[in-house]
């Protein structure tokens, strides 16, 4: 059976969620928050290797400053729960994305998170906080052009694995299937480099309701898609 190895989820519809049922937006993002323990549980139980998730985008600033306020202290609470999840399922747990935005507070608790589990030998499992896909590669471009002026980068040597390095996903391999809730079919500035040659996978249920079984049901619609690569079948 042909898992994948590397998964990413944009988790899409937490508030649509919370409001169907007459609760605030916070609410559903507390419920989507809880749901990613029993993903990343899955995730491994089933053979998958690496787990990213979109949890907070540059462009999610722009909304209300109470939901967003919110949003930052529901990232604060589930720092704690990470770490102790990490150590109980030995994940390891990395944050991709610009982290100069966040208080100094939520940057202390990542780099506790991310020193803890480094040498964790499970499930790896990635999550995107104040990213965006164009910023990212804007950062990237700026650190190699410091290294070509302090004499450390040629032009020369620039090639598509010289600007991977740079990327918030150094060392990590590109995402075989993405995922995406809530029925939205598409990217919002997610992984744009790194989903070149992904599959999607568009998920007609709201995160809070994305169950394991919705997740075999990806897995197996992956399954069934023959891997191509510039012409050529990906090898069973």
């Amino acid at each position: 059976m042909k898992i994948p190895q590397h998964v990413a989820i944009i988790l899409d519809g937490n508030g649509r969620w919370a409001k169907a049922k007459g609760m605030p937006r916070n609410y559903g993002h507390a419920q989507g928050s809880k749901n990613v323990e029993i993903i990343c549980r899955e995730a491994w139980n089933i053979g998958i290797k690496y787990l990213t998730v979109y949890a907070f985008s540059t462009e999610n600033w722009s909304r209300p400053q109470g939901e967003v306020d919110a949003l930052m202290k529901l990232l604060r609470s589930y720092m704690k729960t990470c770490l102790k999840t990490a150590e109980k399922n030995h994940m390891r747990v990395r944050v991709i994305g610009d982290k100069t935005r966040l208080d100094e507070d939520i940057r202390k608790r990542i780099a506790e998170l991310e020193e803890a589990s480094r040498d964790n030998d499970g499930l790896n499992f990635q999550i995107a906080i104040n990213y965006g896909s164009r910023d990212e590669m804007i950062r990237a471009m700026k650190r190699m052009a410091a290294d070509q002026e302090a004499g450390k980068l040629k032009i020369e040597d620039i090639s598509e694995k010289v600007f991977e390095d740079y990327l918030d996903t150094a060392g990590i391999p590109d995402p075989d299937l993405l995922i995406r809730t809530s029925g939205e079919q598409r990217l919002s500035n997610f992984l744009l480099w790194q989903l070149a040659y992904t599959e999607f996978y568009f998920a007609d249920v709201h995160w809070p309701d994305f169950t394991k079984e919705e997740l075999a049901k990806a897995i197996e619609v992956y399954q069934k898609r023959n891997r191509r690569y510039g012409g050529v079948e990906e090898e069973a």
